[in-house]
């Protein structure tokens, strides 16, 4: 084994933390491409400005985590605690948060691009000052949300749970609410619900909406 290969390998061992106990680790900072963190406690750990680009964490307890301005590319949450967790302008493209416990994390002044947050309980998770580029709620349960004031572009709301939901304020291009193969009763009475009062959206978002009986009396059309 040639030299080179052996600090490869080496590399590769340390940034395998798959089954530990970090609860509480100072992390801010670090390089971890495509690290492992899966299944271990890291609960109150710092890694904001941290490089994680292609990392997973799956299955841990992340809880009250800080992942203020970090890499988060093409990182997996798949199916585990972010509770109370901090994103306040990580750089969140491909991130995947599928099936993740988010009550209470904040996402804040940031920009998702082709994120998934689908079947996901997102009621008390906050979103303020955010960009929206190809998200994907598809499933999630968004009741109450307030998305006042930001921007959607091509993104998914398909199937969503949207009662009460809020879009003051906010902008939409080509952003589709369509709820599956059928039309409910259900469904229309909670599209009704929603706020979209100073919105602004573009003609084919406006006639989608429009024909679920949405109100849209207060909506500007580009």
């Amino acid at each position: 084994m040639n030299q080179k290969t052996s600090r490869s390998l080496e590399r590769q061992v340390v940034i395998n933390f798959s089954g530990s106990n970090l609860a509480k680790s100072d992390l801010a900072g670090v390089t971890a491409h495509k690290g492992q963190f899966n299944g271990s406690a890291l609960h109150r750990s710092d890694f904001s400005g941290a490089d994680l680009t292609g990392s997973s964490f799956k299955g841990s307890d992340v809880c009250n985590a800080n992942f203020d301005g970090a890499n988060l590319t093409d990182c997996s949450f798949l199916a585990l605690d972010l509770s109370n967790a901090s994103f306040n302008k990580s750089i969140l493209v491909r991130t995947n948060f599928n099936s993740s416990q988010l009550e209470g994390a904040k996402f804040t002044g940031a920009r998702l691009t082709d994120v998934t947050l689908a079947t996901t309980a997102l009621k008390t998770t906050l979103f303020e000052g955010c960009l929206f580029d190809g998200v994907d709620f598809k499933y999630s349960d968004l009741s109450g949300q307030r998305f006042d004031g930001q921007t959607f572009i091509e993104v998914k709301f398909d199937r969503a749970g949207l009662s009460n939901a809020s879009f003051k304020g906010a902008t939409l291009n080509n952003v589709s609410f369509h709820p599956g193969f059928t039309f409910t009763k259900k469904y229309y009475r909670m599209i009704k619900t929603i706020c979209f009062e100073g919105a602004t959206m573009d003609k084919l978002t406006f006639a989608s909406l429009k024909g679920m009986d949405a109100n849209l009396s207060k909506v500007t059309v580009i």
